[in-house]
């Protein structure tokens, strides 16, 4: 099959050729009239951004970077709890700004329950923010890392550990005690 050519072939932006942008997405979140929380994850970062839109470009509001989390004592990498904690942060800066209610723009990440984009979202509606949000997207227990607790658990005295859960030693973190030390942070946040 060979390319498309002719005068009535149009060549999609950049961005869409790249699959970076969605621009269908992207026109439907700004008819909303709302500021987006744009949430983006990395291996080992989560970045919440609170955006309104403007004719001569997009106005950042809030952002917040789960980097900034260490501050409070949170040295973890890019899991649920990160997620939800960086989005409480970027919720509560965003509300200070006078945001009230937002969109969510997830990107090109896959919708589907459990993932960490709606730990984020949920996280900005705990720091006091509307938006349309389905609960049970995300599961408390996996908030709270009451899962990664559990299954450290499991593994203590075993070989594995000290594999699996090398990054959070190496910061000198006991994987089993995550909801204490996350309930702590939660609260500093709240402040």
């Amino acid at each position: 099959m060979g390319k498309a050519t002719g005068p009535t072939y149009t060549v999609p932006f950049r961005r869409r050729r790249q699959s970076l942008t969605n621009y269908a997405k992207r026109l439907a979140l700004l008819k909303s009239m709302k500021p987006r929380m744009v949430v983006r994850k990395s291996n080992r970062n989560v970045l919440v951004h609170f955006v309104s839109y403007a004719e001569n470009g997009d106005a950042t509001v809030a952002v917040a970077n789960s980097r900034e989390l260490a501050k409070f004592g949170w040295h973890c990498c890019g899991n649920t709890p990160t997620a939800y904690l960086t989005g409480l942060l970027a919720g509560r800066r965003a509300k200070e700004k006078g945001v009230a209610e937002f969109v969510p723009d997830i990107g090109l990440a896959t919708p589907s329950k459990g993932a960490v984009v709606f730990a984020a979202i949920k996280g900005a509606i705990d720091a006091g923010l509307k938006t349309k949000y389905e609960e049970g997207m995300v599961d408390e227990k996996r908030i709270r890392g009451e899962h990664v607790a559990k299954y450290a658990g499991s593994l203590k005295g075993k070989p594995e550990y000290d594999k699996i859960f090398s990054s959070y030693l190496k910061a000198n973190i006991q994987p089993e005690n995550i909801p204490a030390m996350f309930d702590k942070v939660k609260e500093e946040i709240m402040k």
